[in-house]
This record gives C-alpha cells, sequence and structure tokens, in this order.
C-alpha cells in the first residue's frame, strides 16, 4: 500500500531536522554536538554522525515493491485467560475472539477502542509474550510457531510500553537497560563495541552521553520513555507495537515523542502498530485505523476515511467524542451517547457483540456474528446493516 502521510504539525517539534542528523532536545544541542573523547568546542561536526549514518545505512529501507507485501499478517487472532469461577471451576475470559488484519511494510497502523476492548493484548499477543490461544501469526512471509521462529521474530519485532515508569529497571543504568538487549541477542563483538551502539541510540532519541550512567528515577517521563524507545531501537527491528506510548506524558511531551516516531519510521524504514486513546494522535500518526470492541474488531479503513465517513455504529459513536478545536464546528456536531451497559467479555453476548448498546439492533443480530467484511475498497465493516444504516 503506497504510503500517504498527513503533513505534520512542525510547530510542535522542539528542534529542527536536518538529514542524517539523529534528534536532539534544545537544552541538550550545544553539548551532544561534541565530540565524546575530544572536547574541542571549534569542531563543528560531531563524531556521532557518521556512526549513525552508518547504522542507518545498515537498516533495511522500505522499497517501492514492498509497500503493497504484508510485514505482518494476523489471521483469526485469539487469546482467552482462564478465569476461576468456583471450586475447582474456570471460564474463558475471551480478551481477544477472532481478529484478523494486515499491516504492510513501512505503514502505521493505529488500534483505537475503549478501555478494556483487548488493545494491549493484541500487542501482547502478537510479540508471543501472551502465548496465543489460537489464530496465526505470519512475519515477513512466514508463520511465528516454533521456540526458534519466536526468537529470529523477537529480533525483528520490539516493544514501546505504556507506563515509561514501572517498564524501566530501577536498579540498572540507562547503559544497562539500553543494552541489555544487546546482550540476549549477543550483538557486539566487544564492550567498545556495546557502549558505542549505545550512545548511539541514545542520540537517535536525544538524549547525550552523561545520561548513561544515570538511573531511571532521575529522568523526567518523557525522557523515561525516550529510554524506553531506544531500548526497543537496540536490536535494529523492522517492527516495533507502541503500547499508547504518550498516554501517561504531558501534552506538549507528547508533540515530541510523536514527531520523534515519526523521524525514527522515515529513517529507519519502521514499521508501527500504535495503539492508543487519544483519537487525535492517531489520526495524526496512522495511515490506516482499526477500531475495536469487546475483543473484536469492528472496522478497519484508511485514516481520512474513517474520520470522514465512519460506518459501523460504534465508531461513529467514537468520532463523535473527539474534541473540535472550532467552537462553531463544535456545537454543530452532534454527539452520539451510547446507552447501555458495557457487557463482561466473561459473559459476553450472542451475535453480534455490540447489539446490547445499539440503536440499530435487530434480532438478526443476537442470532449471528456479522461477518468482518470488506464494504470498499480497503474498508471492512462487521455490521449486519451497513448499507440500510449509512
Amino acid at each position: 500500500m503506497a504510503k500517504n502521510k498527513k503533513p505534520h504539525n512542525k510547530a510542535a517539534k522542539p528542534e529542527s531536522k536536518a538529514e542524517n542528523k539523529p534528534p536532539v532536545k534544545k537544552s541538550d544541542e550545544a553539548q551532544a554536538a561534541k565530540p565524546v573523547n575530544k572536547p574541542d568546542s571549534n569542531t563543528p561536526k560531531p563524531e556521532a554522525a557518521p556512526k549513525a549514518k552508518k547504522a542507518a545505512a545498515s537498516v533495511r529501507k522500505p522499497e517501492a515493491s514492498d509497500n503493497n507485501k504484508p510485514l505482518i499478517e494476523v489471521r483469526d487472532l485469539k487469546e482467552y485467560f482462564n478465569i476461576n469461577v468456583g471450586m475447582f471451576r474456570s471460564k474463558p475470559l475471551k480478551a481477544v475472539d477472532g481478529v484478523s488484519f494486515t499491516i504492510n511494510r513501512g505503514e502505521t497502523l493505529g488500534l483505537v477502542g475503549e478501555s478494556g476492548c483487548g488493545k494491549t493484548t493484541v500487542g501482547r499477543t502478537l510479540l508471543h509474550l501472551y502465548k496465543p490461544t489460537g489464530g496465526e501469526i505470519i512475519y515477513d512471509g512466514k508463520p511465528v510457531k516454533t521456540r526458534d521462529d519466536i526468537k529470529k521474530y523477537r529480533r525483528k519485532a520490539t516493544m514501546v510500553f505504556q507506563d515509561p515508569y514501572s517498564s524501566l529497571n530501577p536498579r540498572m543504568t540507562v547503559s544497562d537497560i539500553i543494552g541489555e538487549p544487546l546482550d540476549v541477542h549477543k550483538l557486539y563483538s566487544s564492550k567498545g563495541d556495546r557502549m558505542e551502539r549505545i550512545l548511539e541510540l541514545m542520540s537517535y532519541v536525544g538524549l547525550n552521553s552523561e545520561h548513561a550512567a544515570r538511573y531511571a528515577h532521575e529522568f523526567s517521563g518523557g525522557q523515561r520513555q525516550r529510554i524506553g524507545i531506544a531500548r526497543s531501537l537496540a536490536v535494529n527491528p523492522e517492527f516495533i507495537v507502541c503500547d499508547e506510548p504518550v498516554s501517561a506524558l504531558d501534552v506538549s511531551i507528547q508533540a515530541q515523542v510523536i514527531n520523534m516516531f515519526d523521524e525514527l519510521q522515515e529513517r529507519l524504514g519502521l514499521t508501527y502498530l500504535f495503539i492508543a486513546h487519544d483519537l487525535l494522535v492517531v489520526r495524526h500518526i496512522s495511515d490506516r485505523i482499526a477500531v475495536m470492541y469487546l475483543g473484536r474488531m469492528v472496522e478497519l479503513a484508511d485514516a481520512g476515511e474513517i474520520y470522514d465517513r465512519p460506518l459501523h455504529p460504534y465508531s461513529k459513536s467514537l468520532l463523535s467524542a473527539v474534541p473540535v478545536p472550532d467552537p462553531k464546528i463544535a456545537r454543530a456536531n452532534q454527539r452520539i451517547v451510547l446507552t447501555g451497559d458495557i457487557p463482561s467479555p466473561l459473559n459476553a453476548p450472542s451475535g453480534c457483540p455490540f447489539r446490547t448498546r445499539c440503536k440499530y439492533a435487530t434480532e438478526k443480530c443476537a442470532e449471528a456474528m456479522p461477518e468482518f467484511k470488506e464494504v470498499s475498497k480497503g474498508h471492512f465493516v462487521a455490521c449486519h446493516r451497513t448499507g440500510e444504516i449509512n
């Protein structure tokens, strides 16, 4: 699929972008411009720049012929957790129940939905942090099944976690945290190479060499998330699951981190699954957007298409809650408020999971699960009455 990025809000970036130059924070520009071992103030070009260029060149960039080839293909993915409901009795909680989608190389797929719908579980199961109950995960045309498959897969697929506080080990320094994937996969020949790579990764995310010996508690939330992003880049991945990476950050810091994700994607040819609650953030960064409800995918389309012409009743309600900065447009927009209680995934309703809150529900919705089908080019919807209500 050809990439059609929307123009980014350049005013939100804290620093200008130069070719082959790693992003750095404005406060650190003067220090990052100096070589680590040669503190010569007259030297205009940092030593780290050639290393970063070399590393970036070693990463496989997506070619035009690759854009229509799925890097990730998920077929009927299921993740059930057994919950004790009595003495020697358990019941499956269907956190993810039959999800299918693809992500093309170099693309960003946004995944949205209310809390508890299974977004994070999809991301974790996709990386085999949870063992899938059922379904198939195919990476670059090859199924990921055996232990050897998973080990090779984790060299190419990593994750940025939601909480920048709990996802970092408080007993480890920044250099140890970022270097841990290098240790696990044995990706260096000497301690000098290891440290060189760590400093290079830190420069990618706007941290400088003096931060390497510090501990996680000495940093702000935005800086901690940058450390987590640097760790995810350590193995030169092709695919990154971003699990609500900006939800715990201030708005101004969110803009910096989002723009950094964009820059890293353009520079290193990365592919993202971007999970978030903030629909404006998802629209800004995503090429396509998928909407989940109660463990199932209910709609999938291009970002512009799903915002301008949502077809599923749940998608319409979700997007009607997006704040609009123009007061006149905001007053003219009609907020779609859902009625009824959110069902429990332990006792999901029969047929369509959204029928208990849908004003268009009929008897057919209670009898059969709607098929997740393509109603127009690239636009998939799971609803029995799509043609009638749109």
